[in-house]
């Protein structure tokens, strides 16, 4: 039954962008078809493991068809196959998270003529590999048959916003990608695919170590290549003397569906009472769904004795490690069970425990022998690793030595713990820090007054990720405890100091005794309580918490998800060295009921709060008050 149908609108833009390309690369659409082929082969392995009748009983193998007269390239496994609802679902839309946008700034940076490749682009972020079929081929028809069924769908396409779905003949299980091709085009990068010699030489450089032997068929010719075009050796298995970097980086660059080089390659080797081994890699940049724990993102593949087991293993690695990539190939697990049973092993929880253990240290190492590269690498990842404080069950030491933070020490850089707390003085106790929405915000708060008038260092945190671990459990590094510069009352300075501090508070609390209570008066709907500061040496006033108190971030996101929280004041701190207040003395002081003082309350608990980064309740309100008090200055 014949049906006609139109792509998504962000599928549509993608081949628009692919089709109209003015770069190169053409030739990675082989790549890809490949390896959505090996993808294929793999599954039905996997399948045959509990369904032996699945397995066609041949050799599974990759076929490419070139027919140079007329001008077709076709890419032919015996794997798995797609019924024709897996045909819509995976060929005709793009359900993924932040496509229509992430195609919008493609199409705005290649109308200003900015660099870069549009099709590695998209492959690499959204592993739409079959689309970059169109990059060569003005028609592609596809025919598949899913294992274990007998009918037969019939995909096609030129590309122009619809596709068609028929009803098709093929013997066996398994899936066709037949490309009319383009005519050859050096300038834009189109060869001769159906040239014997650039099929040879695309899969030599990209798939050579595909599992499968890549077989050649030229159309019309009597005698036809005998040997596969790959070498199909695991990578993993091979002396890394043997191996080129090129070849680790396209082994890393196929299973990961990446075009970029990795930031980091780490093979191991697990001897023992089981034996395993590993090629994991670190990726350069993040890839667009490393926050949607829903979505699948190409992690850890498991083979046993060099036989897939299955293409994304979570349990391999610990989620805050979820953006680490590779294969591991154990000797001993069990092929005879389910996958969630599989995941219970308790060799993969071994293997978990030993790769964890590398990766992070592998991650010190780059820290230390790199430290501009493990910037890289932070910028891209470190949110997620901090999640790993969040384990309970984790050795949260290991997370912190890798941490790199902003602080009050240098505005430009960052910092790790071990470098912040060799930079105390002998009579700090503990690391002190400021968590907000931004860098720029926290720098700038006048809760830093009293730290930066001391020399003393705070650290800055502004990942959401940050607000939890922070007030999860009281956490320490190498003994010294996590303080916030924006909770409970501060104390800074030798014992000495301290002792004086102290005294002079008594002092001056007594003097503005009655003008905080004033004051308070005034305010008391939105603060629990109003008290003189240590924090602040020129803005007149902050915002602060009482220890163990949440902080609005995560009130806010415990509001969002639901959850119904009992009301939380702040305390408004007032600097008793500021003109203002001290004028406010007087004028309370000549009469306790001038309505001045409930304006100026008012507007000192409005600055606190923009100060610190959050948003008046009634800003309007705001506004008029500040424009009255502009006109009677005036």
């Amino acid at each position: 039954m014949s049906e006609t149908h139109s792509f998504q609108a962000e599928t549509q833009q993608l081949l628009d962008l692919m089709i109209h390309s003015l770069y190169s690369h053409k030739e990675i659409f082989l790549r890809e078809l490949v390896s959505n082929a090996s993808d294929a082969l793999d599954r039905l392995r996997f399948a045959g493991l509990t369904e032996p009748a699945l397995l066609p009983g041949r050799e599974l193998a990759i076929t490419l068809v070139a027919d140079p007269e007329a001008r077709t390239l076709e890419v032919r496994d015996d794997g798995i196959g797609m019924t024709r609802e897996e045909v819509v679902s995976q060929i005709g839309t793009i359900a993924r998270s932040g496509t229509a946008e992430f195609v919008k700034q493609l199409g705005e940076s290649r109308g200003k003529g900015e660099k870069g490749d549009v099709s590695i682009d998209l492959i690499g972020q959204f592993g739409v590999g079959f689309y970059s079929s169109f990059m060569a081929a003005d028609r592609v028809t596809l025919t598949t048959r899913k294992a274990g069924t007998e009918a037969v769908t019939v995909w096609e396409s030129v590309a122009d916003g619809k596709y068609t779905l028929d009803d098709g003949e093929r013997e066996t299980a398994g899936t066709s990608v037949r490309l009319h091709l383009k005519p050859v085009d050096a300038d834009d990068g189109l060869a001769d695919f159906t040239d014997e010699w650039v099929l040879r030489d695309v899969v030599k450089r990209y798939s050579d170590f595909v599992a499968y032997p890549i077989r050649l068929e030229i159309a019309g010719r009597e005698e036809q290549p005998d040997e596969p075009l790959n070498s199909m050796k695991a990578i993993w298995t091979r002396p890394a003397a043997d191996v080129s970097e090129e070849e680790y980086s396209e082994f890393y660059r196929h299973i990961a569906h990446d075009h970029r080089d990795p930031l980091l390659r780490m093979p191991n080797r697990i001897e023992g009472n089981f034996e395993a081994r590993a090629l994991l890699y670190i990726p350069s940049a993040a890839p667009y769904d490393l926050y949607h724990r829903d979505r699948a993102h190409r992690g850890i593949q498991l083979y046993v004795k060099r036989v897939f087991i299955m293409d994304e293993c979570r349990d391999l690695m610990p989620e805050y490690l979820r953006f680490v990539k590779g294969v591991v190939d154990a000797e001993d697990i069990s092929l005879n069970v389910s996958r969630e049973i599989l995941q219970q092993d308790a060799q993969i929880r071994a293997i978990r425990k030993h790769l964890t253990k590398k990766v992070l240290e592998s991650l010190g190492e780059l820290a230390k022998d790199d430290p501009d590269k493990y910037l890289g690498f932070w910028a891209e990842f470190g949110p997620v690793l901090k999640e790993g404080l969040l384990a309970w069950e984790e050795k949260k030491d290991r997370i912190l030595d890798l941490m790199r933070c902003a602080s009050t020490h240098d505005d430009s850089g960052l910092t790790s713990l071990a470098d912040y707390v060799s930079r105390m003085d002998d009579g700090q106790d503990a690391i002190y820090y400021l968590s907000g929405p931004s860098q720029t915000v926290l720098a700038k708060s006048p809760q830093l007054e009293a730290f930066r008038a001391r020399g003393v260092e705070v650290l800055l945190f502004t990942d959401p990720v940050d607000e939890v671990w922070l007030q999860q459990m009281p956490p320490e590094f190498h003994g010294r405890k996590f303080r916030s510069a924006a909770q409970g009352d501060l104390e800074l300075g030798s014992d000495e100091e301290k002792k004086e501090a102290a005294e002079r508070a008594e002092e001056q609390k007594g003097e503005f005794k009655d003008l905080l209570a004033a004051i308070r008066a005034a305010v008391q709907d939105d603060v629990k309580e109003v008290r003189l500061s240590r924090r602040l040496t020129e803005s007149p006033s902050c915002l602060v918490r009482d220890e163990g108190d949440l902080s609005p971030q995560i009130e806010e996101m415990l509001r969002q998800a639901g959850q119904d929280l009992p009301p939380s004041k702040p305390i408004l701190e007032l600097n008793p060295g500021h003109p203002l207040l001290a004028k406010l003395r007087e004028i309370h002081a000549g009469d306790g009921t001038d309505p001045r003082i409930s304006s100026y309350a008012g507007l000192l608990l409005a600055q606190a709060v923009i100060a610190g980064g959050g948003q008046l309740a009634d800003p309007a309100a705001f506004g008029k008050q500040l424009a009255e008090l502009m006109e009677k200055a005036l």
